[in-house]
């Protein structure tokens, strides 16, 4: 289907909005040119292609395939694709290979234990020598961690923590499979004590594809002043119990981010890399820049018609979405 073809469905979502929501998009677009100016940034994260080009900023699991957790909405799969470390001197050499290829930085991430924390400890020693011995930047999915381990993170040479927050005790453990929502509460205090950059996200559609507890997650990270916020959308996936469920729709996606620009004027916020890639993935990114939002992963043709529609500048780094923008990341290849 065209840009042209996208764009006029576009308008007609839009123009059959209520007049609630035309004036919730409105507000949040004026907040966020405001606060953040006529900018955009398109990222390539992880080993992801756009065409020829590959993203640099990979993702390495430290638990190879394994999680306990088994999350209803993944249960594991979305580490399938990623690299793996069999153990932290095998870690350590792939940081190393993987810098000299021409990666900017490293995505740690991995399963979690059935508490929803990965095994740091034993990595540690392997971080420390990735950050005195290369110029990666490093990030981490943290899991739920501790204090304690937040602040070796820190130490060790983690820069940023990544980390899902779901808005009540019932998605917590119904989907998630965690007690309640105090290990997230609990872990969003570590990060941001620690001094890491605290990168929440919000996965839209727990709830088997509505949205219930998404904007009481917005309430609670507020509060935290986070580096940045990465909205997702629920991508049903094969062999978990929400296979078969429908994704919220664009106009929903809308209104969340609208509402979340709304709620915190200063913060980035990006669509991040995880949505359906169909015509309502292509609304909901239209819809996510007039909402406010200044950073989209894996973007389409029809994102970049849009925002140079709408009068915005936009630059491409090739890294996950939750780093701001560096010109020693930036990437010409898209221009």
């Amino acid at each position: 289907m065209s840009s042209k073809s996208i764009h006029q469905m576009a308008q007609d979502l839009q123009s059959g909005l209520s007049a609630e929501d035309r004036s919730l998009l409105e507000a949040a677009w004026q907040v966020s040119r405001k606060a953040h100016g006529n900018s955009f940034v398109f990222y390539l994260p992880g080993m992801i292609r756009c065409g020829n080009i590959r993203g640099r900023y990979p993702a390495i699991s430290i638990t190879g395939d394994r999680c306990d957790l088994q999350c209803d909405h993944c249960r594991g799969k979305l580490l399938q694709p990623m690299l793996k470390a069999a153990g932290p001197d095998e870690f350590l050499r792939q940081c190393v290979k993987l810098e000299k290829n021409g990666a900017y930085g490293i995505l740690l991430t991995g399963g979690s234990d059935r508490y929803g924390r990965l095994p740091w400890q034993a990595y540690l020693p392997a971080i420390q020598k990735i950050k005195d011995q290369t110029g990666l930047f490093l990030s981490a999915h943290t899991g739920f961690p501790d204090n304690r381990s937040s602040h070796l993170l820190k130490a060790a040479g983690i820069r940023q923590g990544l980390v899902d927050v779901m808005g009540d005790n019932r998605t917590a453990a119904s989907v998630y499979h965690l007690k309640d929502l105090s290990p997230v509460l609990q872990a969003l205090n570590a990060i941001q004590e620690s001094g890491l950059e605290l990168v929440p996200h919000i996965v839209a559609g727990l709830a088997h594809g509505k949205i219930d507890a998404e904007y009481k997650a917005l309430e609670i990270i507020r509060h935290y002043k986070p580096a940045a916020l990465v909205i997702v959308v629920l991508t049903p996936m094969k062999g978990t119990p929400m296979e078969g469920v429908k994704p919220p729709s664009p106009l929903e996606i809308g209104r969340l981010i609208a509402s979340a620009r709304l709620l915190m004027p200063e913060v980035p916020i990006s669509l991040g890399c995880e949505r359906p890639r169909n015509i309502d993935g292509l609304l909901m990114e239209i819809l996510a820049i007039r909402a406010g939002a200044n950073r989209m992963a894996v973007w389409s043709e029809e994102a970049i018609h849009e925002v140079r529609r709408l009068g915005l500048t936009h630059r491409f780094q090739a890294t996950c979405c939750s780093l701001a923008y560096r010109e020693e990341f930036r990437s010409d290849a898209f221009l």
